[in-house]
């Protein structure tokens, strides 16, 4: 079974700028209910759709103040364990971040050692790649950052 996710936040001065479940130093971070890591965000969209159990804003509606500033590893954690209570596992997993900036190719391996880990996953089962918007559109301006996942899982 395959699962597709996406997210996007906007970018705003003097935030926090998570992403792949790695602080990276930036002077724009995202503006949102939890910490706004739009790979994580995705990663979950995609363990969820994977089983058609829904999405995330289903398991934790931005509404809800329990998640305010929340750090979207419960959010994967959560879903790992529901892949988990399928009778599935995770395959892999393949992230693509756009960003105009900053760069991320210093913070790649280390997005990909907190994905594997979270996911229960060897490395070489999960793929970090990021690029940008060669500055058109709302990334182009640093106005914001989206991410698309797929995955796979499989009856374990």
């Amino acid at each position: 079974m395959v699962g597709f996710g996406f997210d996007v936040h906007r970018l705003e001065e003097g935030r926090r700028l998570v992403l792949g479940g790695v602080e990276i130093p930036s002077p724009h971070g995202t503006v949102a209910h939890s910490d706004g890591d739009v790979v994580l965000h995705a990663l979950v969209d995609a363990l969820l759709g994977a089983l058609a159990l829904g999405d995330i804003g289903e398991h934790f509606p931005d509404t809800d103040p329990e998640w305010k500033g929340a750090a979207s590893s419960q959010f994967v954690d959560h879903a790992v364990n529901l892949v988990r209570e399928q009778g599935c596992e995770i395959v892999n997993v393949d992230c693509t971040l756009v960003l105009e900036s900053p760069k991320i190719l210093p913070y790649k391996q280390a997005m990909r050692e907190r994905i594997a880990e979270m996911c229960g996953l060897a490395l070489y089962r999960v793929s970090v790649k990021a690029t940008t918007s060669e500055r058109m559109g709302y990334v182009g301006r640093r106005e914001g950052v989206h991410a698309f996942v797929i995955c796979e899982v499989r009856e374990a």
